[in-house]
C-alpha cells in the first residue's frame, strides 16, 4: 500500500483500518506497511550537521560511580543502566564507516535544497505509559524527538513516517498512539505519510509496545544553520521544556524506585500528580523556531535530548569554542527539582543527563539577541542563559 507525497493525515487514518500481511515478514505477520514507491532524486551523496570533537576539557564534575549508588552518594544514570559515554564511542566508531555521521539530522543534496532527516524512539518513557495507561501523546513524544532534531538545521519538516511495534494488537491502544502522532504532526505542520504497525507474538510482553518515527524535513542550502559562523561573544537563548521531554527516563525511573512514591501520589513542590508530570508530552518548537530563524540572526541551534547541556550545546561550536552557561538564569521545573533531591544526584549529573527545563538552545548574534527575547520574554518562552566564549566545553557560572 502505497501512499502519495501529498497524503494527508486523514487518509493515513483511513489506509490504517485496511491491514494485510507484511511482505517482508516471513510469518506473516499482520501489518500496515506504507512507504514512496520512488525516492527524491539520484543518489549523490549524504551529509550531517557538523558535530565538534569530544572535549576532555569540559569544566564539570565528575559523575559518581555506579557502584556506589546505595552507600549514601547519588544515583546516577549509567547507574541506572544507560552509559552515554558508550553512545559517543559508538557514534565516533560509525563515523569511521559513514564519514558526517554524529549530527543533529543528515543532509541530503537536492538541487539548490537539502532534504534534512532525523530517526528516533521515546525511550523507557514508554514503560510510564504502560503503568499510567497514557497513551495518547506519547505519539507527541515521538513526532517531536524527529522534527525538533531536523528544525535544528532551519529544515521545515515535511513528513513523518512511524512504526509501531507489539506482541498483540490492542486496536484501542493503537488508536490512542496514532492519535497522539497525528497530534504531533498537526503541531509541526508536516504530513503523516505513512508507517508500520508489526504483530510479533513472543517479542513483547502482554500490553507493551515499541515506537520509533522518522522525519524529513527542507531547507534551502543558502539558508542552512550549521555553527560555522558561530563567534565568541554570541548571545546563548534557551527556549523552555515542558518537563522531562523523551530522555533520562531510565533515571527517573530508578529515582521514582528510590522514592518510595508511587506515579498517582502528588509531586512534592508541585499541584500536579507525578505520573501528569512525567507524562507531560514533549515541546514541538518546529514553529517557534521557525518564526525565530526568520528574523534573522541564528548561527546555531542544538536540541537539548541526552546529554543534556553538556553534551548537546558544544555539538554546534567551531572547534576553539565554548559556551558559559549562566546559572539562575531560567525557571527549572519543580520535577527536576524532586528528582535531583530525590535521587541525590550531583549538578553535574543532572546537566548531563536532563534538559533542566530548556529544551531548545539557538546561539544567535548579540544584534539580533535584544529583539529575539523582546519578542518572546514576554510570553514566558524565552531566556538569555549564556555567552559564547573561547575554550572548550560547557562552564557553568
Amino acid at each position: 500500500m502505497s501512499l502519495g507525497a501529498s497524503t494527508d493525515l486523514s487518509h493515513y487514518l483511513a489506509v490504517a483500518a485496511s491491514v494485510r500481511p507484511n511482505c517482508h515478514n516471513c510469518n506473516s505477520t499482520p501489518g500496515i506497511r506504507c512507504c514512496l514507491r520512488n525516492p527524491i532524486g539520484a543518489y549523490n551523496g549524504v551529509l550531517s550537521m557538523p558535530m565538534s570533537k569530544k572535549n576532555e576539557n569540559r569544566v564539570v564534575a565528575v559523575k559518581a560511580k555506579a557502584e556506589n549508588e546505595g552507600k549514601g552518594e547519588g544515583l546516577t544514570y549509567k547507574g541506572a543502566g544507560v552509559d552515554i559515554d558508550a553512545g559517543s564511542e559508538l557514534v565516533r566508531r560509525i563515523a569511521k564507516m559513514a564519514p558526517g555521521i554524529g549530527g543533529f539530522g543528515g543532509l541530503f543534496p537536492l538541487g539548490d535544497n537539502y532534504l534534512v532527516a532525523g530517526t528516533d524512539g521515546v525511550g523507557t518513557k514508554l514503560m510510564l505509559a504502560f503503568e499510567t495507561g497514557i497513551h495518547d501523546t506519547i505519539g507527541i513524544d515521538l513526532v517531536a524527538m524527529s522534527v525538533n532534531d531536523i528544525v535544528t538545521s532551519g529544515a521545515k519538516p515535511l513528513f513523518f513516517l512511524d512504526y509501531f511495534a507489539t506482541g498483540h494488537l490492542d486496536v484501542d491502544v493503537a488508536e490512542q498512539v496514532i492519535k497522539g502522532i497525528v497530534d504531533g504532526c498537526k503541531q509541526s505542520d508536516c504530513a503523516l505519510l505513512g508507517g508500520e504497525t508489526a504483530e510479533m507474538p513472543g517479542l513483547y510482553k502482554e500490553g507493551e509496545y515499541d515506537l520509533s518515527g522518522c522525519a524529513v524535513g527542507i531547507v534551502k542550502k543558502e539558508d542552512v544553520i550549521n555553527g560555522k559562523n558561530i563567534t565568541a561573544g554570541d548571545i546563548i537563548i534557551g527556549l523552555p521544556s515542558s518537563g522531562v521531554h523523551s530522555n533520562g527516563f531510565s533515571l527517573v525511573r530508578r529515582v521514582l524506585a528510590h522514592s518510595g512514591l508511587q506515579l498517582k501520589d502528588k509531586l512534592p513542590g508541585g499541584d500536579i500528580t507525578i505520573a501528569e508530570a512525567l507524562m507531560a508530552p514533549t515541546t514541538i518548537y518546529v514553529k517557534q523556531v521557525l518564526d525565530i530563524i526568520s528574523k534573522g540572526g541564528v548561527k546555531g541551534i542544538a536540541h537539548i535530548t541526552g546529554g543534556g547541556f553538556t553534551d548537546n550545546i558544544p555539538r554546534v561550536f567551531p572547534d576553539g569554542l565554548g559556551a558559559l552557561i549562566y546559572e539562575n538564569s531560567w525557571d527549572i521545573p519543580t520535577v527536576f527539582k524532586w528528582l535531583q533531591e530525590a535521587g541525590k544526584i550531583e549538578d553535574s549529573e543532572m546537566m548531563r543527563t536532563f534538559n533542566m527545563g530548556i529544551g531548545m538552545v539557538l546561539v544567535v548574534s548579540p544584534e539580533a539577541a535584544n529583539g529575539v527575547l523582546e519578542n518572546l520574554v514576554e510570553t514566558g518562552k524565552a531566556y538569555r542563559i549564556g555567552e559564547v566564549i573561547s575554550g572548550n566545553g560547557v562552564t557553568y557560572r
